[in-house]
Formats: structure tokens, sequence, C-alpha cells
């Protein structure tokens, strides 16, 4: 005998018949086949959930940094769109319940599709693009003031400024003169100045950053009447290759803007086709 078996140890061999194999055999014989299917869907549902964890990856070869666009964005319609955004707020949200998580989720029937654009998405293929995703671009009726037909989101007042010059130039090439294009953002900007332009002026374009585009919205001086489409600028990126979907400080403020109820309404039932991202 050895010291382990005298001490009451492991045995060095362990025995090749496990004496409760036959019991568990018949425990699974026995379980009914709909408990079978309750425990395959759970599993099913539980790798769906962990895949839609992980945001969609991007291409690095999509990353243009000579053009600054993420070319990824050419190839989505709108699910896939609504799909892309929504995984990032899964993964911004990881602390969110799954109710508050779909709370936070913007429908695919609020994107306008706009894959069969195939030219990159640059500043100065805009105006172009507009044209093309719009029945009309004329110029808004004079009353009433500051309700453009086109807000553009972007992710900075730089960037803002960029895409107003754009506007300015490109607009007339596609046949729409003298649009008035409003710069909305905060970078020099003082909140009481816009809404006292707003009140008491006529605009066809509002381009501006989430926070401020909010802010105008919330005291009324922004009006939702003219509306009829609201542009994201998803396909620039900065010098570190990052678009306004990839921050997450601006994550929050994009998705509550494109949440409002002047967008989708209280239920957020309203808003189909409303969304261009661009």
């Amino acid at each position: 005998m050895s010291n382990s078996d005298s001490e009451g140890g492991v045995p060095l061999i362990e025995a090749e018949f496990d004496p409760t194999a036959s019991s568990k055999k018949r425990k699974r014989e026995a379980e009914p086949e709909a408990s079978k299917d309750t425990k395959k869907a759970a599993k099913k549902a539980k790798r769906k959930e962990k895949k839609k964890q992980k945001a969609k990856e991007i291409n690095e070869d999509d990353l243009d940094q000579e053009l600054s666009v993420n070319h990824s964005f050419e190839r989505m319609d709108g699910q896939l769109f609504a799909d892309y955004v929504n995984a990032r707020t899964r993964l911004y949200g990881k602390e969110l319940s799954s109710v508050e998580l779909e709370d936070k989720f913007i429908s695919a029937r609020t994107v306008q599709d706009s894959s069969s654009w195939t030219e990159p998405r640059t500043t100065d293929n805009l105006s172009a693009f507009l044209k093309k995703q719009s029945s009309t671009l004329k110029p808004t009726p004079s009353s009433p003031p500051g309700a453009p037909h086109t807000i553009i989101v972007t992710a900075s007042g730089i960037r803002a400024a960029d895409v107003c010059r754009s506007l300015k130039a490109g607009l007339p090439t596609q046949g729409v003169t003298n649009a008035s294009v409003a710069k909305l953002f905060a970078k020099h900007l003082k909140l009481a100045d816009q809404v006292a332009h707003l009140k008491k002026t006529k605009i066809d374009f509002g381009v501006g950053t989430p926070d401020r585009l909010a802010a105008l919205l919330e005291n009324g001086a922004l009006s939702t009447k003219n509306l009829k489409r609201v542009v994201l600028d998803v396909s620039y990126i900065d010098q570190k290759k990052r678009g306004i979907l990839d921050m997450m400080d601006l994550h929050e403020p994009v998705i509550k803007l494109l949440l409002r109820k002047e967008f989708v309404g209280e239920d957020k039932q309203g808003g189909d086709g409303l969304f261009l991202f661009y």
C-alpha cells in the first residue's frame, strides 16, 4: 500500500468506470424534447447576443487618409447603417440593460438607402450627392424662419465650417442658387446670437454639431417645419482615422439628436427615410 493510500490521498490511477454515467444517460434520455429545444434556443440567443456586442469591424483598407474618407460606408444600405450605429451603441453602452439599449437604437426604416451613390463621399461631392438623393432642393418658404429643409450633422465646428464652404461652392454647380446655409456650431459662435439669427432669417441648410443642434431645437429657434432630411457626416475621418461614430464622447449626443421627438415623434414611430448617411 502506498503512502497516499494509507493517508487517504488521491489514487495514482483514476477509475476507468464512471458509476454515474448510466444515471446521466438515463437522465438525458428522459429529458423531454421541448426542454432540449428550449436549451438550444437559449444557447443560440446567447451566441447571437454575444455577436451583437462586438461592433462591426471596419476594414483598415477602407480608411483613406488621403481623402479623409472611410469608404466602407459607401457599400451600406439603410439596414446595414442602422445595424452599424446600433452595434456602436451596444459597444459604448455595456453597462446598460437590454431594455435601456433598445431605447437608444435607431430603426432601419428611418435611414434612406444611399448605396447607389458610388463616388467618394468627400466634401467636394456632397452637393451632387444631395441633389441625387433629393427630389428637390428648392428654397424654403420665408415663413417660418429658421426652418431648413436639410440639416447636416458633423463631428466638430471645424468640420462644419468646411461643409458650409463646400455647399456654397458646390450647390450652384447643381443648379441650386442663392441657397442660405447657416452655421450652427459652437466654435466662435454664441448660442444667443444663433437663436436671434434663426428667429428672423429664412434658411435652407443648417450645418452643425450634435449638442448645438439639440440646444437650438430645444429652445425652438431651429424649426423642423420644412425638414426633409437629416444628413450625418459619417464618412469623414480625422488624422487618427476616427469618424463621428468612432468617438464615444460624440456617439451619445448623436444618438440623442437622431432620436429627438422633432425627428421621429414622441413614440419613435415617425421619421421614415429622414436620415441620410454620407
